[in-house]
């Protein structure tokens, strides 16, 4: 994605206590616990994602009716191809069901997709309706959903410099002319706007190689709630943490 991004999201709405001109333009969500959901239950790990891909879209769906910009969704790392075959290929196989299943929602809802990280790797069958799901909802005007699917947050800022050593070794770019904006350009999310909040559920107080460039000045929100018991309460809940924060950026009030 090179393009800048002028798409215009649908009129806000009112979260509990939280007026429209305090929501984030952009929520950035780490979506961990699955797999000790399912252990608690005694059910294997994937029956784990399969209940966070329900909690997916009941977020979306409300991030959608809020009005909200933007929703970055880290749902597979480039680091999660260690995990065992059998759970890697159910990861796979209900990504493509979900978005086979969820395309016409999306579609109705308004709602652009987009995926970012490597494609080299991805099945066939997951980028065939990725590229599907990409294409029909390309001329949607509200929330952008956008799938970190195969990321890695150093993959994609080494992918960046590479690009930037390609342009100065043929002479297109001087050194001295690179600067943050020439970099943000290279990176996945070109032209999407940083995230100005970060949830990561099930307690763990780590970013997980995701974003690590773009959430420079994120807030972050925790909460031990495992994420296919992540529901509109919570995102609420993470919503007015956000909004009773001061962002300065550095500056002073």
């Amino acid at each position: 994605m090179t393009q800048t991004d002028t798409h215009t999201p649908a009129q806000r709405t009112d979260a509990p206590g939280v007026p429209p001109e305090r929501l984030p333009g952009h929520v950035a969500i780490i979506m961990d616990g699955n797999g000790r959901w399912a252990k608690q239950r005694n059910q294997p790990r994937i029956a784990g994602h399969r209940a966070g891909a329900r909690s997916v879209r009941e977020i979306v769906t409300e991030c959608s009716r809020l009005g909200i910009g933007y929703l970055t969704l880290y749902s597979f790392s480039t680091e999660n191809w260690k995990r065992p075959d059998d759970e890697v290929r159910g990861l796979m196989d209900l990504c493509v069901e979900y978005l086979v299943k969820e395309r016409r929602e999306l579609t109705d809802n308004n709602i652009r997709f987009l995926q970012i990280g490597r494609r080299e790797g991805l099945p066939t069958a997951v980028l065939d309706e990725l590229d599907r799901t990409t294409a029909v909802t390309k001329s949607c005007t509200g929330l952008t959903l956008c799938l970190a699917l195969n990321y890695s947050s150093r993959t994609e800022i080494t992918d960046a410099m590479r690009s930037i050593a390609d342009d100065v070794q043929a002479g297109r770019l001087e050194p001295a002319a690179i600067q943050e904006a020439t970099i943000s350009e290279r990176l996945y999310t070109a032209g999407l706007p940083d995230p100005d909040l970060l949830v990561r559920t099930a307690g763990e107080l780590r970013v997980s190689n995701y974003l690590l460039w773009q959430i420079s000045y994120a807030e972050i929100h925790v909460t031990d709630v495992y994420w296919p018991d992540f529901g509109i309460e919570d995102l609420h809940r993470a919503l007015r943490d956000y909004a009773s924060r001061d962002r300065r950026f550095g500056g002073i009030d």
